[in-house]
């Protein structure tokens, strides 16, 4: 362990080191070049090899987005194939001095269903392979031995997944904990012993057991959020998200950030917890594909009331009120007229503060005007959507519904 100052200039500060190879290391302003030491530091470290390239360290900070995008998947395509049953035995029992003791094979073991099941840890399809198949059921044996049942094969599918098959709706996970069968397994064969008669008592029939349920289904997750953000590109969705909430998606100062649903849960002290989804901005004319088009909206359609996210620093902002309004009836009709509130984004540049009561002129919605990048005014956001919030909650229950919760 070695102990060094900073630099004269940054004062006497110290700092614990050790190096590995020849690294260069940067931490709280000190350049250390170290060779066959080994160093580390409680806090973040900047690591950086030699001869790495400004270019190639752009490249890099692009990385994970790529990722998130390779790895974000809604609709997949599975085949599931129950277990078959296990064959029944055709045999006698047999021993000294009783050489032909009656018929005493057992039957075979049922096949193992496939079963969909929730699990609130999984965000995405991603983890969803193309096949799934139950364990085959074991044959009967002598003795009247069953044989064994095969093991259910589950597959863990998030919250939202609506289950298809030859385009009719056969399930709809929509709870936590939520299962369907998807493939029944094979029954297991009978064994000779199931034969025997008053007319024959030495039956040698035993049958095979029964192939498993094969079938091709087509999931579909849509997200499950009470709260869902609406805006244009740039309106300063996931900048919002990320300060409500623990969400981390990507902010950078272009259109198309966020090119994945996101998912931020805002708990409150007495526990409750309310979820809101962010998608991807949607453009004038993404009904006909401009943009990344509106597929995404599936991912509001169960939403219970809707945030539109505008920026007030652009001219007319009512207008983009307008524009997505007109895109939501396009997806789904009626979708428009869901609960919902306008939350004004960047109220901390001046012509939003001007554009401010021009929009409350001609809306009807209330209207929230906060900065997703001072914070200004998020508390009367959070809570609002708390309001809402409990609005939905005693709707459900007075309606005997079971209302969704995180």
């Amino acid at each position: 362990m070695v102990m060094f100052p900073q630099s004269a200039e940054a004062g006497c500060q110290w700092a614990t080191c050790f190096c590995v190879g020849n690294l260069h290391v940067h931490h709280f302003g000190w350049d250390q070049c170290c060779s066959n030491r080994f160093c580390t530091a409680r806090t973040s470290l900047s690591v950086e090899r030699h001869g790495v390239t400004s270019n190639d360290e752009e490249r890099k900070k692009t990385f994970p987005k790529k990722k998130l995008t390779r790895y974000f998947v809604d609709q997949r395509r599975i085949s599931v194939i129950g277990g078959n049953g296990g064959s029944g035995a055709s045999c006698f029992h047999s021993e000294p001095r009783k050489e032909f003791g009656g018929p005493d094979g057992g039957d075979g073991g049922n096949g193992g269903h496939v079963i969909l099941k929730v699990d609130t840890q999984i965000k995405s399809l991603s983890v969803v392979r193309s096949v799934y198949r139950g364990m085959d059921g074991a044959s009967g044996g002598s003795k009247n031995c069953f044989g064994c049942n095969g093991e259910n094969r589950y597959i863990k599918v998030p919250v939202g997944t609506l289950v298809t098959e030859d385009g009719m709706v056969v399930a709809d996970l929509s709870q936590p904990e939520d299962e369907y069968i998807a493939a029944l397994g094979g029954n297991g064969g009978k064994g000779n012993r199931f034969f025997l008669t008053n007319e024959n008592r030495a039956p040698v029939t035993a049958t095979m057991g029964e192939k498993g349920q094969e079938r091709t289904l087509q999931l579909e997750l849509k997200t499950m959020a009470h709260a869902g953000m609406v805006g244009f590109p740039n309106a300063g969705k996931s900048s919002l998200l990320r300060i409500i909430s623990r969400a981390k998606p990507a902010v950078a100062p272009y259109p198309f950030t966020t090119l994945n649903p996101h998912v931020g849960i805002i708990q409150y002290q007495d526990y409750e917890q309310l979820a809101v989804a962010d998608i991807p901005g949607i453009i004038r004319g993404a009904h006909q594909n401009r943009g990344l088009g509106f597929a995404f909206l599936r991912h509001i359609e169960r939403c219970r009331f809707l945030m539109f996210v505008l920026d007030l620093s652009v001219s007319e902002p009512w207008t983009q009120l307008q524009d997505l309004k007109y895109e939501l009836e396009q997806y789904e009709e009626g979708l428009s007229r869901r609960p919902c509130f306008i939350v004004g984004n960047k109220i901390d540049l001046p012509q939003s503060r001007v554009n401010l009561p021009l929009l409350r002129e001609r809306v009807d919605e209330k209207v929230i005007a906060m900065s997703a990048l001072t914070g200004h005014n998020v508390e009367e956001l959070i809570l609002y959507l708390r309001e809402l919030y409990d609005k939905y909650i005693d709707a459900d229950i007075s309606k005997l519904q079971k209302p969704l919760r995180w």
